[in-house]
């Protein structure tokens, strides 16, 4: 902190975080050296004021059929500014001019999901994060492409056979599905006998 004249007996403190209570002390200096501090001040709540920090680690995707999953780092306690804190989540299908607004109200969260049966699976949406509070809108993270959920499957897999190698063990093969732009990627088959 600054230095202020042995006459003077008033400081303006800058530089601080809104609304973050802060107590102050004071501590007198001379040519010999620095004296004892003196008691801590009452606690003080700055003023608040607009949030300035944006979510980080915009992402999400997954999720099912018809569903957009939207998720983001939450912004610490300190630099919320102020009651009321929450965030604002803006989407839009890629190519599209109109976004779609909704407001997560809960100051712990870190995911939105849309949900609508008109999303075709595995579509790309420009999303974006803001937050907001009691003073007003503050600001918005940068765009991220994510995409709709996946559908499930729509066909077997084909050629499917199988082999003895023991008295207890069968190998069974088969070929695979191809990769599908609506439906997405097989994470996995299940080989059911009977």
């Amino acid at each position: 902190p600054e230095v202020i004249g042995g006459r003077s007996h008033k400081a303006t403190v800058v530089d601080l975080s809104p609304w973050v209570e802060y107590e102050f002390r004071v501590v007198a200096s001379n040519s010999v050296g620095i004296g004892e501090p003196s008691r801590p001040s009452a606690l003080l709540r700055t003023k608040a004021a607009v949030p300035v920090v944006a979510p980080t680690n915009i992402g999400g995707g997954g999720g099912t059929r018809s569903e957009l999953v939207i998720t983001w780092e939450p912004v610490s306690e300190e630099l919320q500014n102020g009651e009321g804190f929450g965030y604002i989540v803006m989407f839009r299908p890629l190519g599209s001019t109109a976004w779609t607004k909704a407001a997560v109200a809960s100051v712990e969260s870190s995911k939105y999901i849309y949900r609508n049966e008109s999303i075709a699976p595995l579509s790309p949406f420009e999303v974006k994060v803001g937050v907001y509070n009691n003073e007003g809108e503050g600001t918005l993270s940068s765009i991220s492409i994510i995409y709709s959920g996946e559908d499930e499957p729509q066909m077997a897999p084909a050629g499917a056979s199988a082999l003895s190698v023991s008295a207890a063990a069968v190998e069974v093969s088969w070929l695979p599905i191809p990769w599908n732009r609506h439906t997405g990627r097989v994470l996995g088959y299940e080989v059911r006998g009977w």
